[in-house]
């Protein structure tokens, strides 16, 4: 067998093997929707009425369903019902193998906001001018102006409603000892943010001086030293919790690397020298960290800062990579639980309230207490915060005039105002 037709095959093979996945990613679409719609069936059923919590189990046993994380399960959920709802010919592109799962994402996510039948012109549009033959930026480009076309009201607000959802963040990469920081920004606001790291390149290489760094290495420098405040980008003062053991600490000679919690290893001898950097180190032994109690209901302080490095700085339920934002009882402290390292876990805010679906409506409802007619109210202030008495000074009385010197009488059944 010659070369050329060993390369025809395996070629045809990877082509026939290619359909068949995304043929049988089209059939799990499907279930996907079947599964959603049984399971928010089954809470509302149970007497779960609010939406929000029926999205939250229904994206949780997606997700387990899936072997992935409660995010991508609502996401996938949505993806099927948008797909389901307007987009017959791009689901028979789909079930037929010749769109993938990433192209399928992108028109759904285009027309999210659209109705069915405004979908279905999206559909026959994209079907019109061969979809499954354009690249992945060319559909993603294509849908959104086509969503834009049907609906323009609709587009623009999608459009002012992104605009609240800008935000920084910030994710380990996968080069190791690197982590990706990400901003969020309107169009217009991200374009005139990289023109000044730009334009900070071109004063860099005007300079007399010879320049030993790349273009990038220069944008992300000037990133870190402008937003910062410093003069270099390797003198940043910050606080970092940084896993290590003390025998690799002590040891010049280890090559064994410590861990920055939720981000991934680094090498120890950025421990070591920790040079213009202002650094919070925990020396553990064995790679163990030790525990602390409270007598607290909540966890704070030191002991939450603990139990977030020890799991990792990342939610630890299944398949979950979401951030630490919440600090949870593995057995409850109304089940007698204590606020202790060993009986605290680091969650997401969207597991743990998940939790608490389905055992706020058994608690005992708290009567209200009333107050009595000659107390003057009190100000609710709200927790953690400094309270502080402002004096204000008193007006003198204005003078009035004989008409209206005598008050009036206050209306039968109410009672008169008062400064109280």
């Amino acid at each position: 067998m010659s070369t050329s037709v060993l390369v025809a095959q395996l070629a045809e093979a990877v082509a026939r093997l290619e359909e068949q996945k995304n043929a049988l990613a089209a059939q799990q679409s499907a279930a996907i929707l079947a599964l959603g719609r049984a399971v928010a069936a089954e809470r509302i059923d149970a007497g779960v009425t609010d939406p929000d919590d029926v999205q939250r189990v229904v994206a949780e046993q997606v997700g387990q369903a899936c072997r992935v994380s409660a995010h991508e399960g609502g996401k996938r959920v949505r993806i099927a019902r948008d797909l389901h709802a307007g987009h017959s010919r791009v689901r028979a592109l789909f079930a037929a193998g010749l769109l993938n799962e990433q192209k399928i994402a992108f028109i759904t996510s285009a027309g999210s906001h659209l109705d069915p039948e405004e979908r279905s012109w999206v559909d026959e549009q994209l079907a019109e001018r061969g979809v499954e033959t354009l690249s992945v930026r060319r559909i993603h480009d294509l849908a959104r102006k086509l969503a834009a076309e049907v609906a323009p009201e609709k587009f623009a607000a999608r459009c002012a409603r992104a605009r609240s959802g800008r935000r920084v963040t910030v994710r380990p990469s996968t080069e190791p000892g690197m982590a990706d920081l990400t901003a969020h920004l309107p169009v217009e606001q991200a374009v005139a943010c990289y023109a000044a790291m730009r334009k900070a390149v071109n004063e860099v290489w005007v300079r007399p001086e010879p320049v030993l760094r790349g273009r990038g290495e220069i944008v992300a420098d000037t990133l870190v030293e402008r937003l910062t405040g410093q003069v270099q980008a390797d003198d940043v003062a910050m606080q970092v919790n940084i896993v290590v053991r003390v025998e690799d600490l002590l040891d010049p000679d280890s090559a064994l690397p410590a861990e920055v919690p939720g981000y991934g290893p680094v090498p120890a001898d950025i421990v070591r020298a920790g040079a213009g950097r202002k650094t919070w180190r925990l020396f553990t032994r064995d790679g163990a960290i030790i525990g602390s109690d409270s007598v607290q209901r909540c966890f704070t302080g030191v002991l939450a800062e603990l139990i977030k490095i020890r799991d990792g700085g990342r939610c630890t339920a299944p398949y979950c990579d979401a951030p630490i934002r919440h600090i949870d009882h593995r057995e409850r402290w109304r089940d007698g639980g204590r606020t202790t390292f060993d009986n605290g876990r680091g969650l997401c805010e969207f597991h743990n309230h998940l939790r608490e679906i389905g055992t706020t409506a058994s608690r005992p409802r708290m009567q209200r207490k009333r107050r009595q007619a000659d107390r003057v109210p009190s100000r609710v202030r709200p927790p953690s915060r400094p309270h502080y008495a402002v004096k204000t000074p008193v007006a003198p009385p204005r003078k009035r005039s004989p008409e209206a010197a005598t008050p009036l009488a206050p209306q039968r059944g109410r009672r008169p105002e008062t400064d109280g």
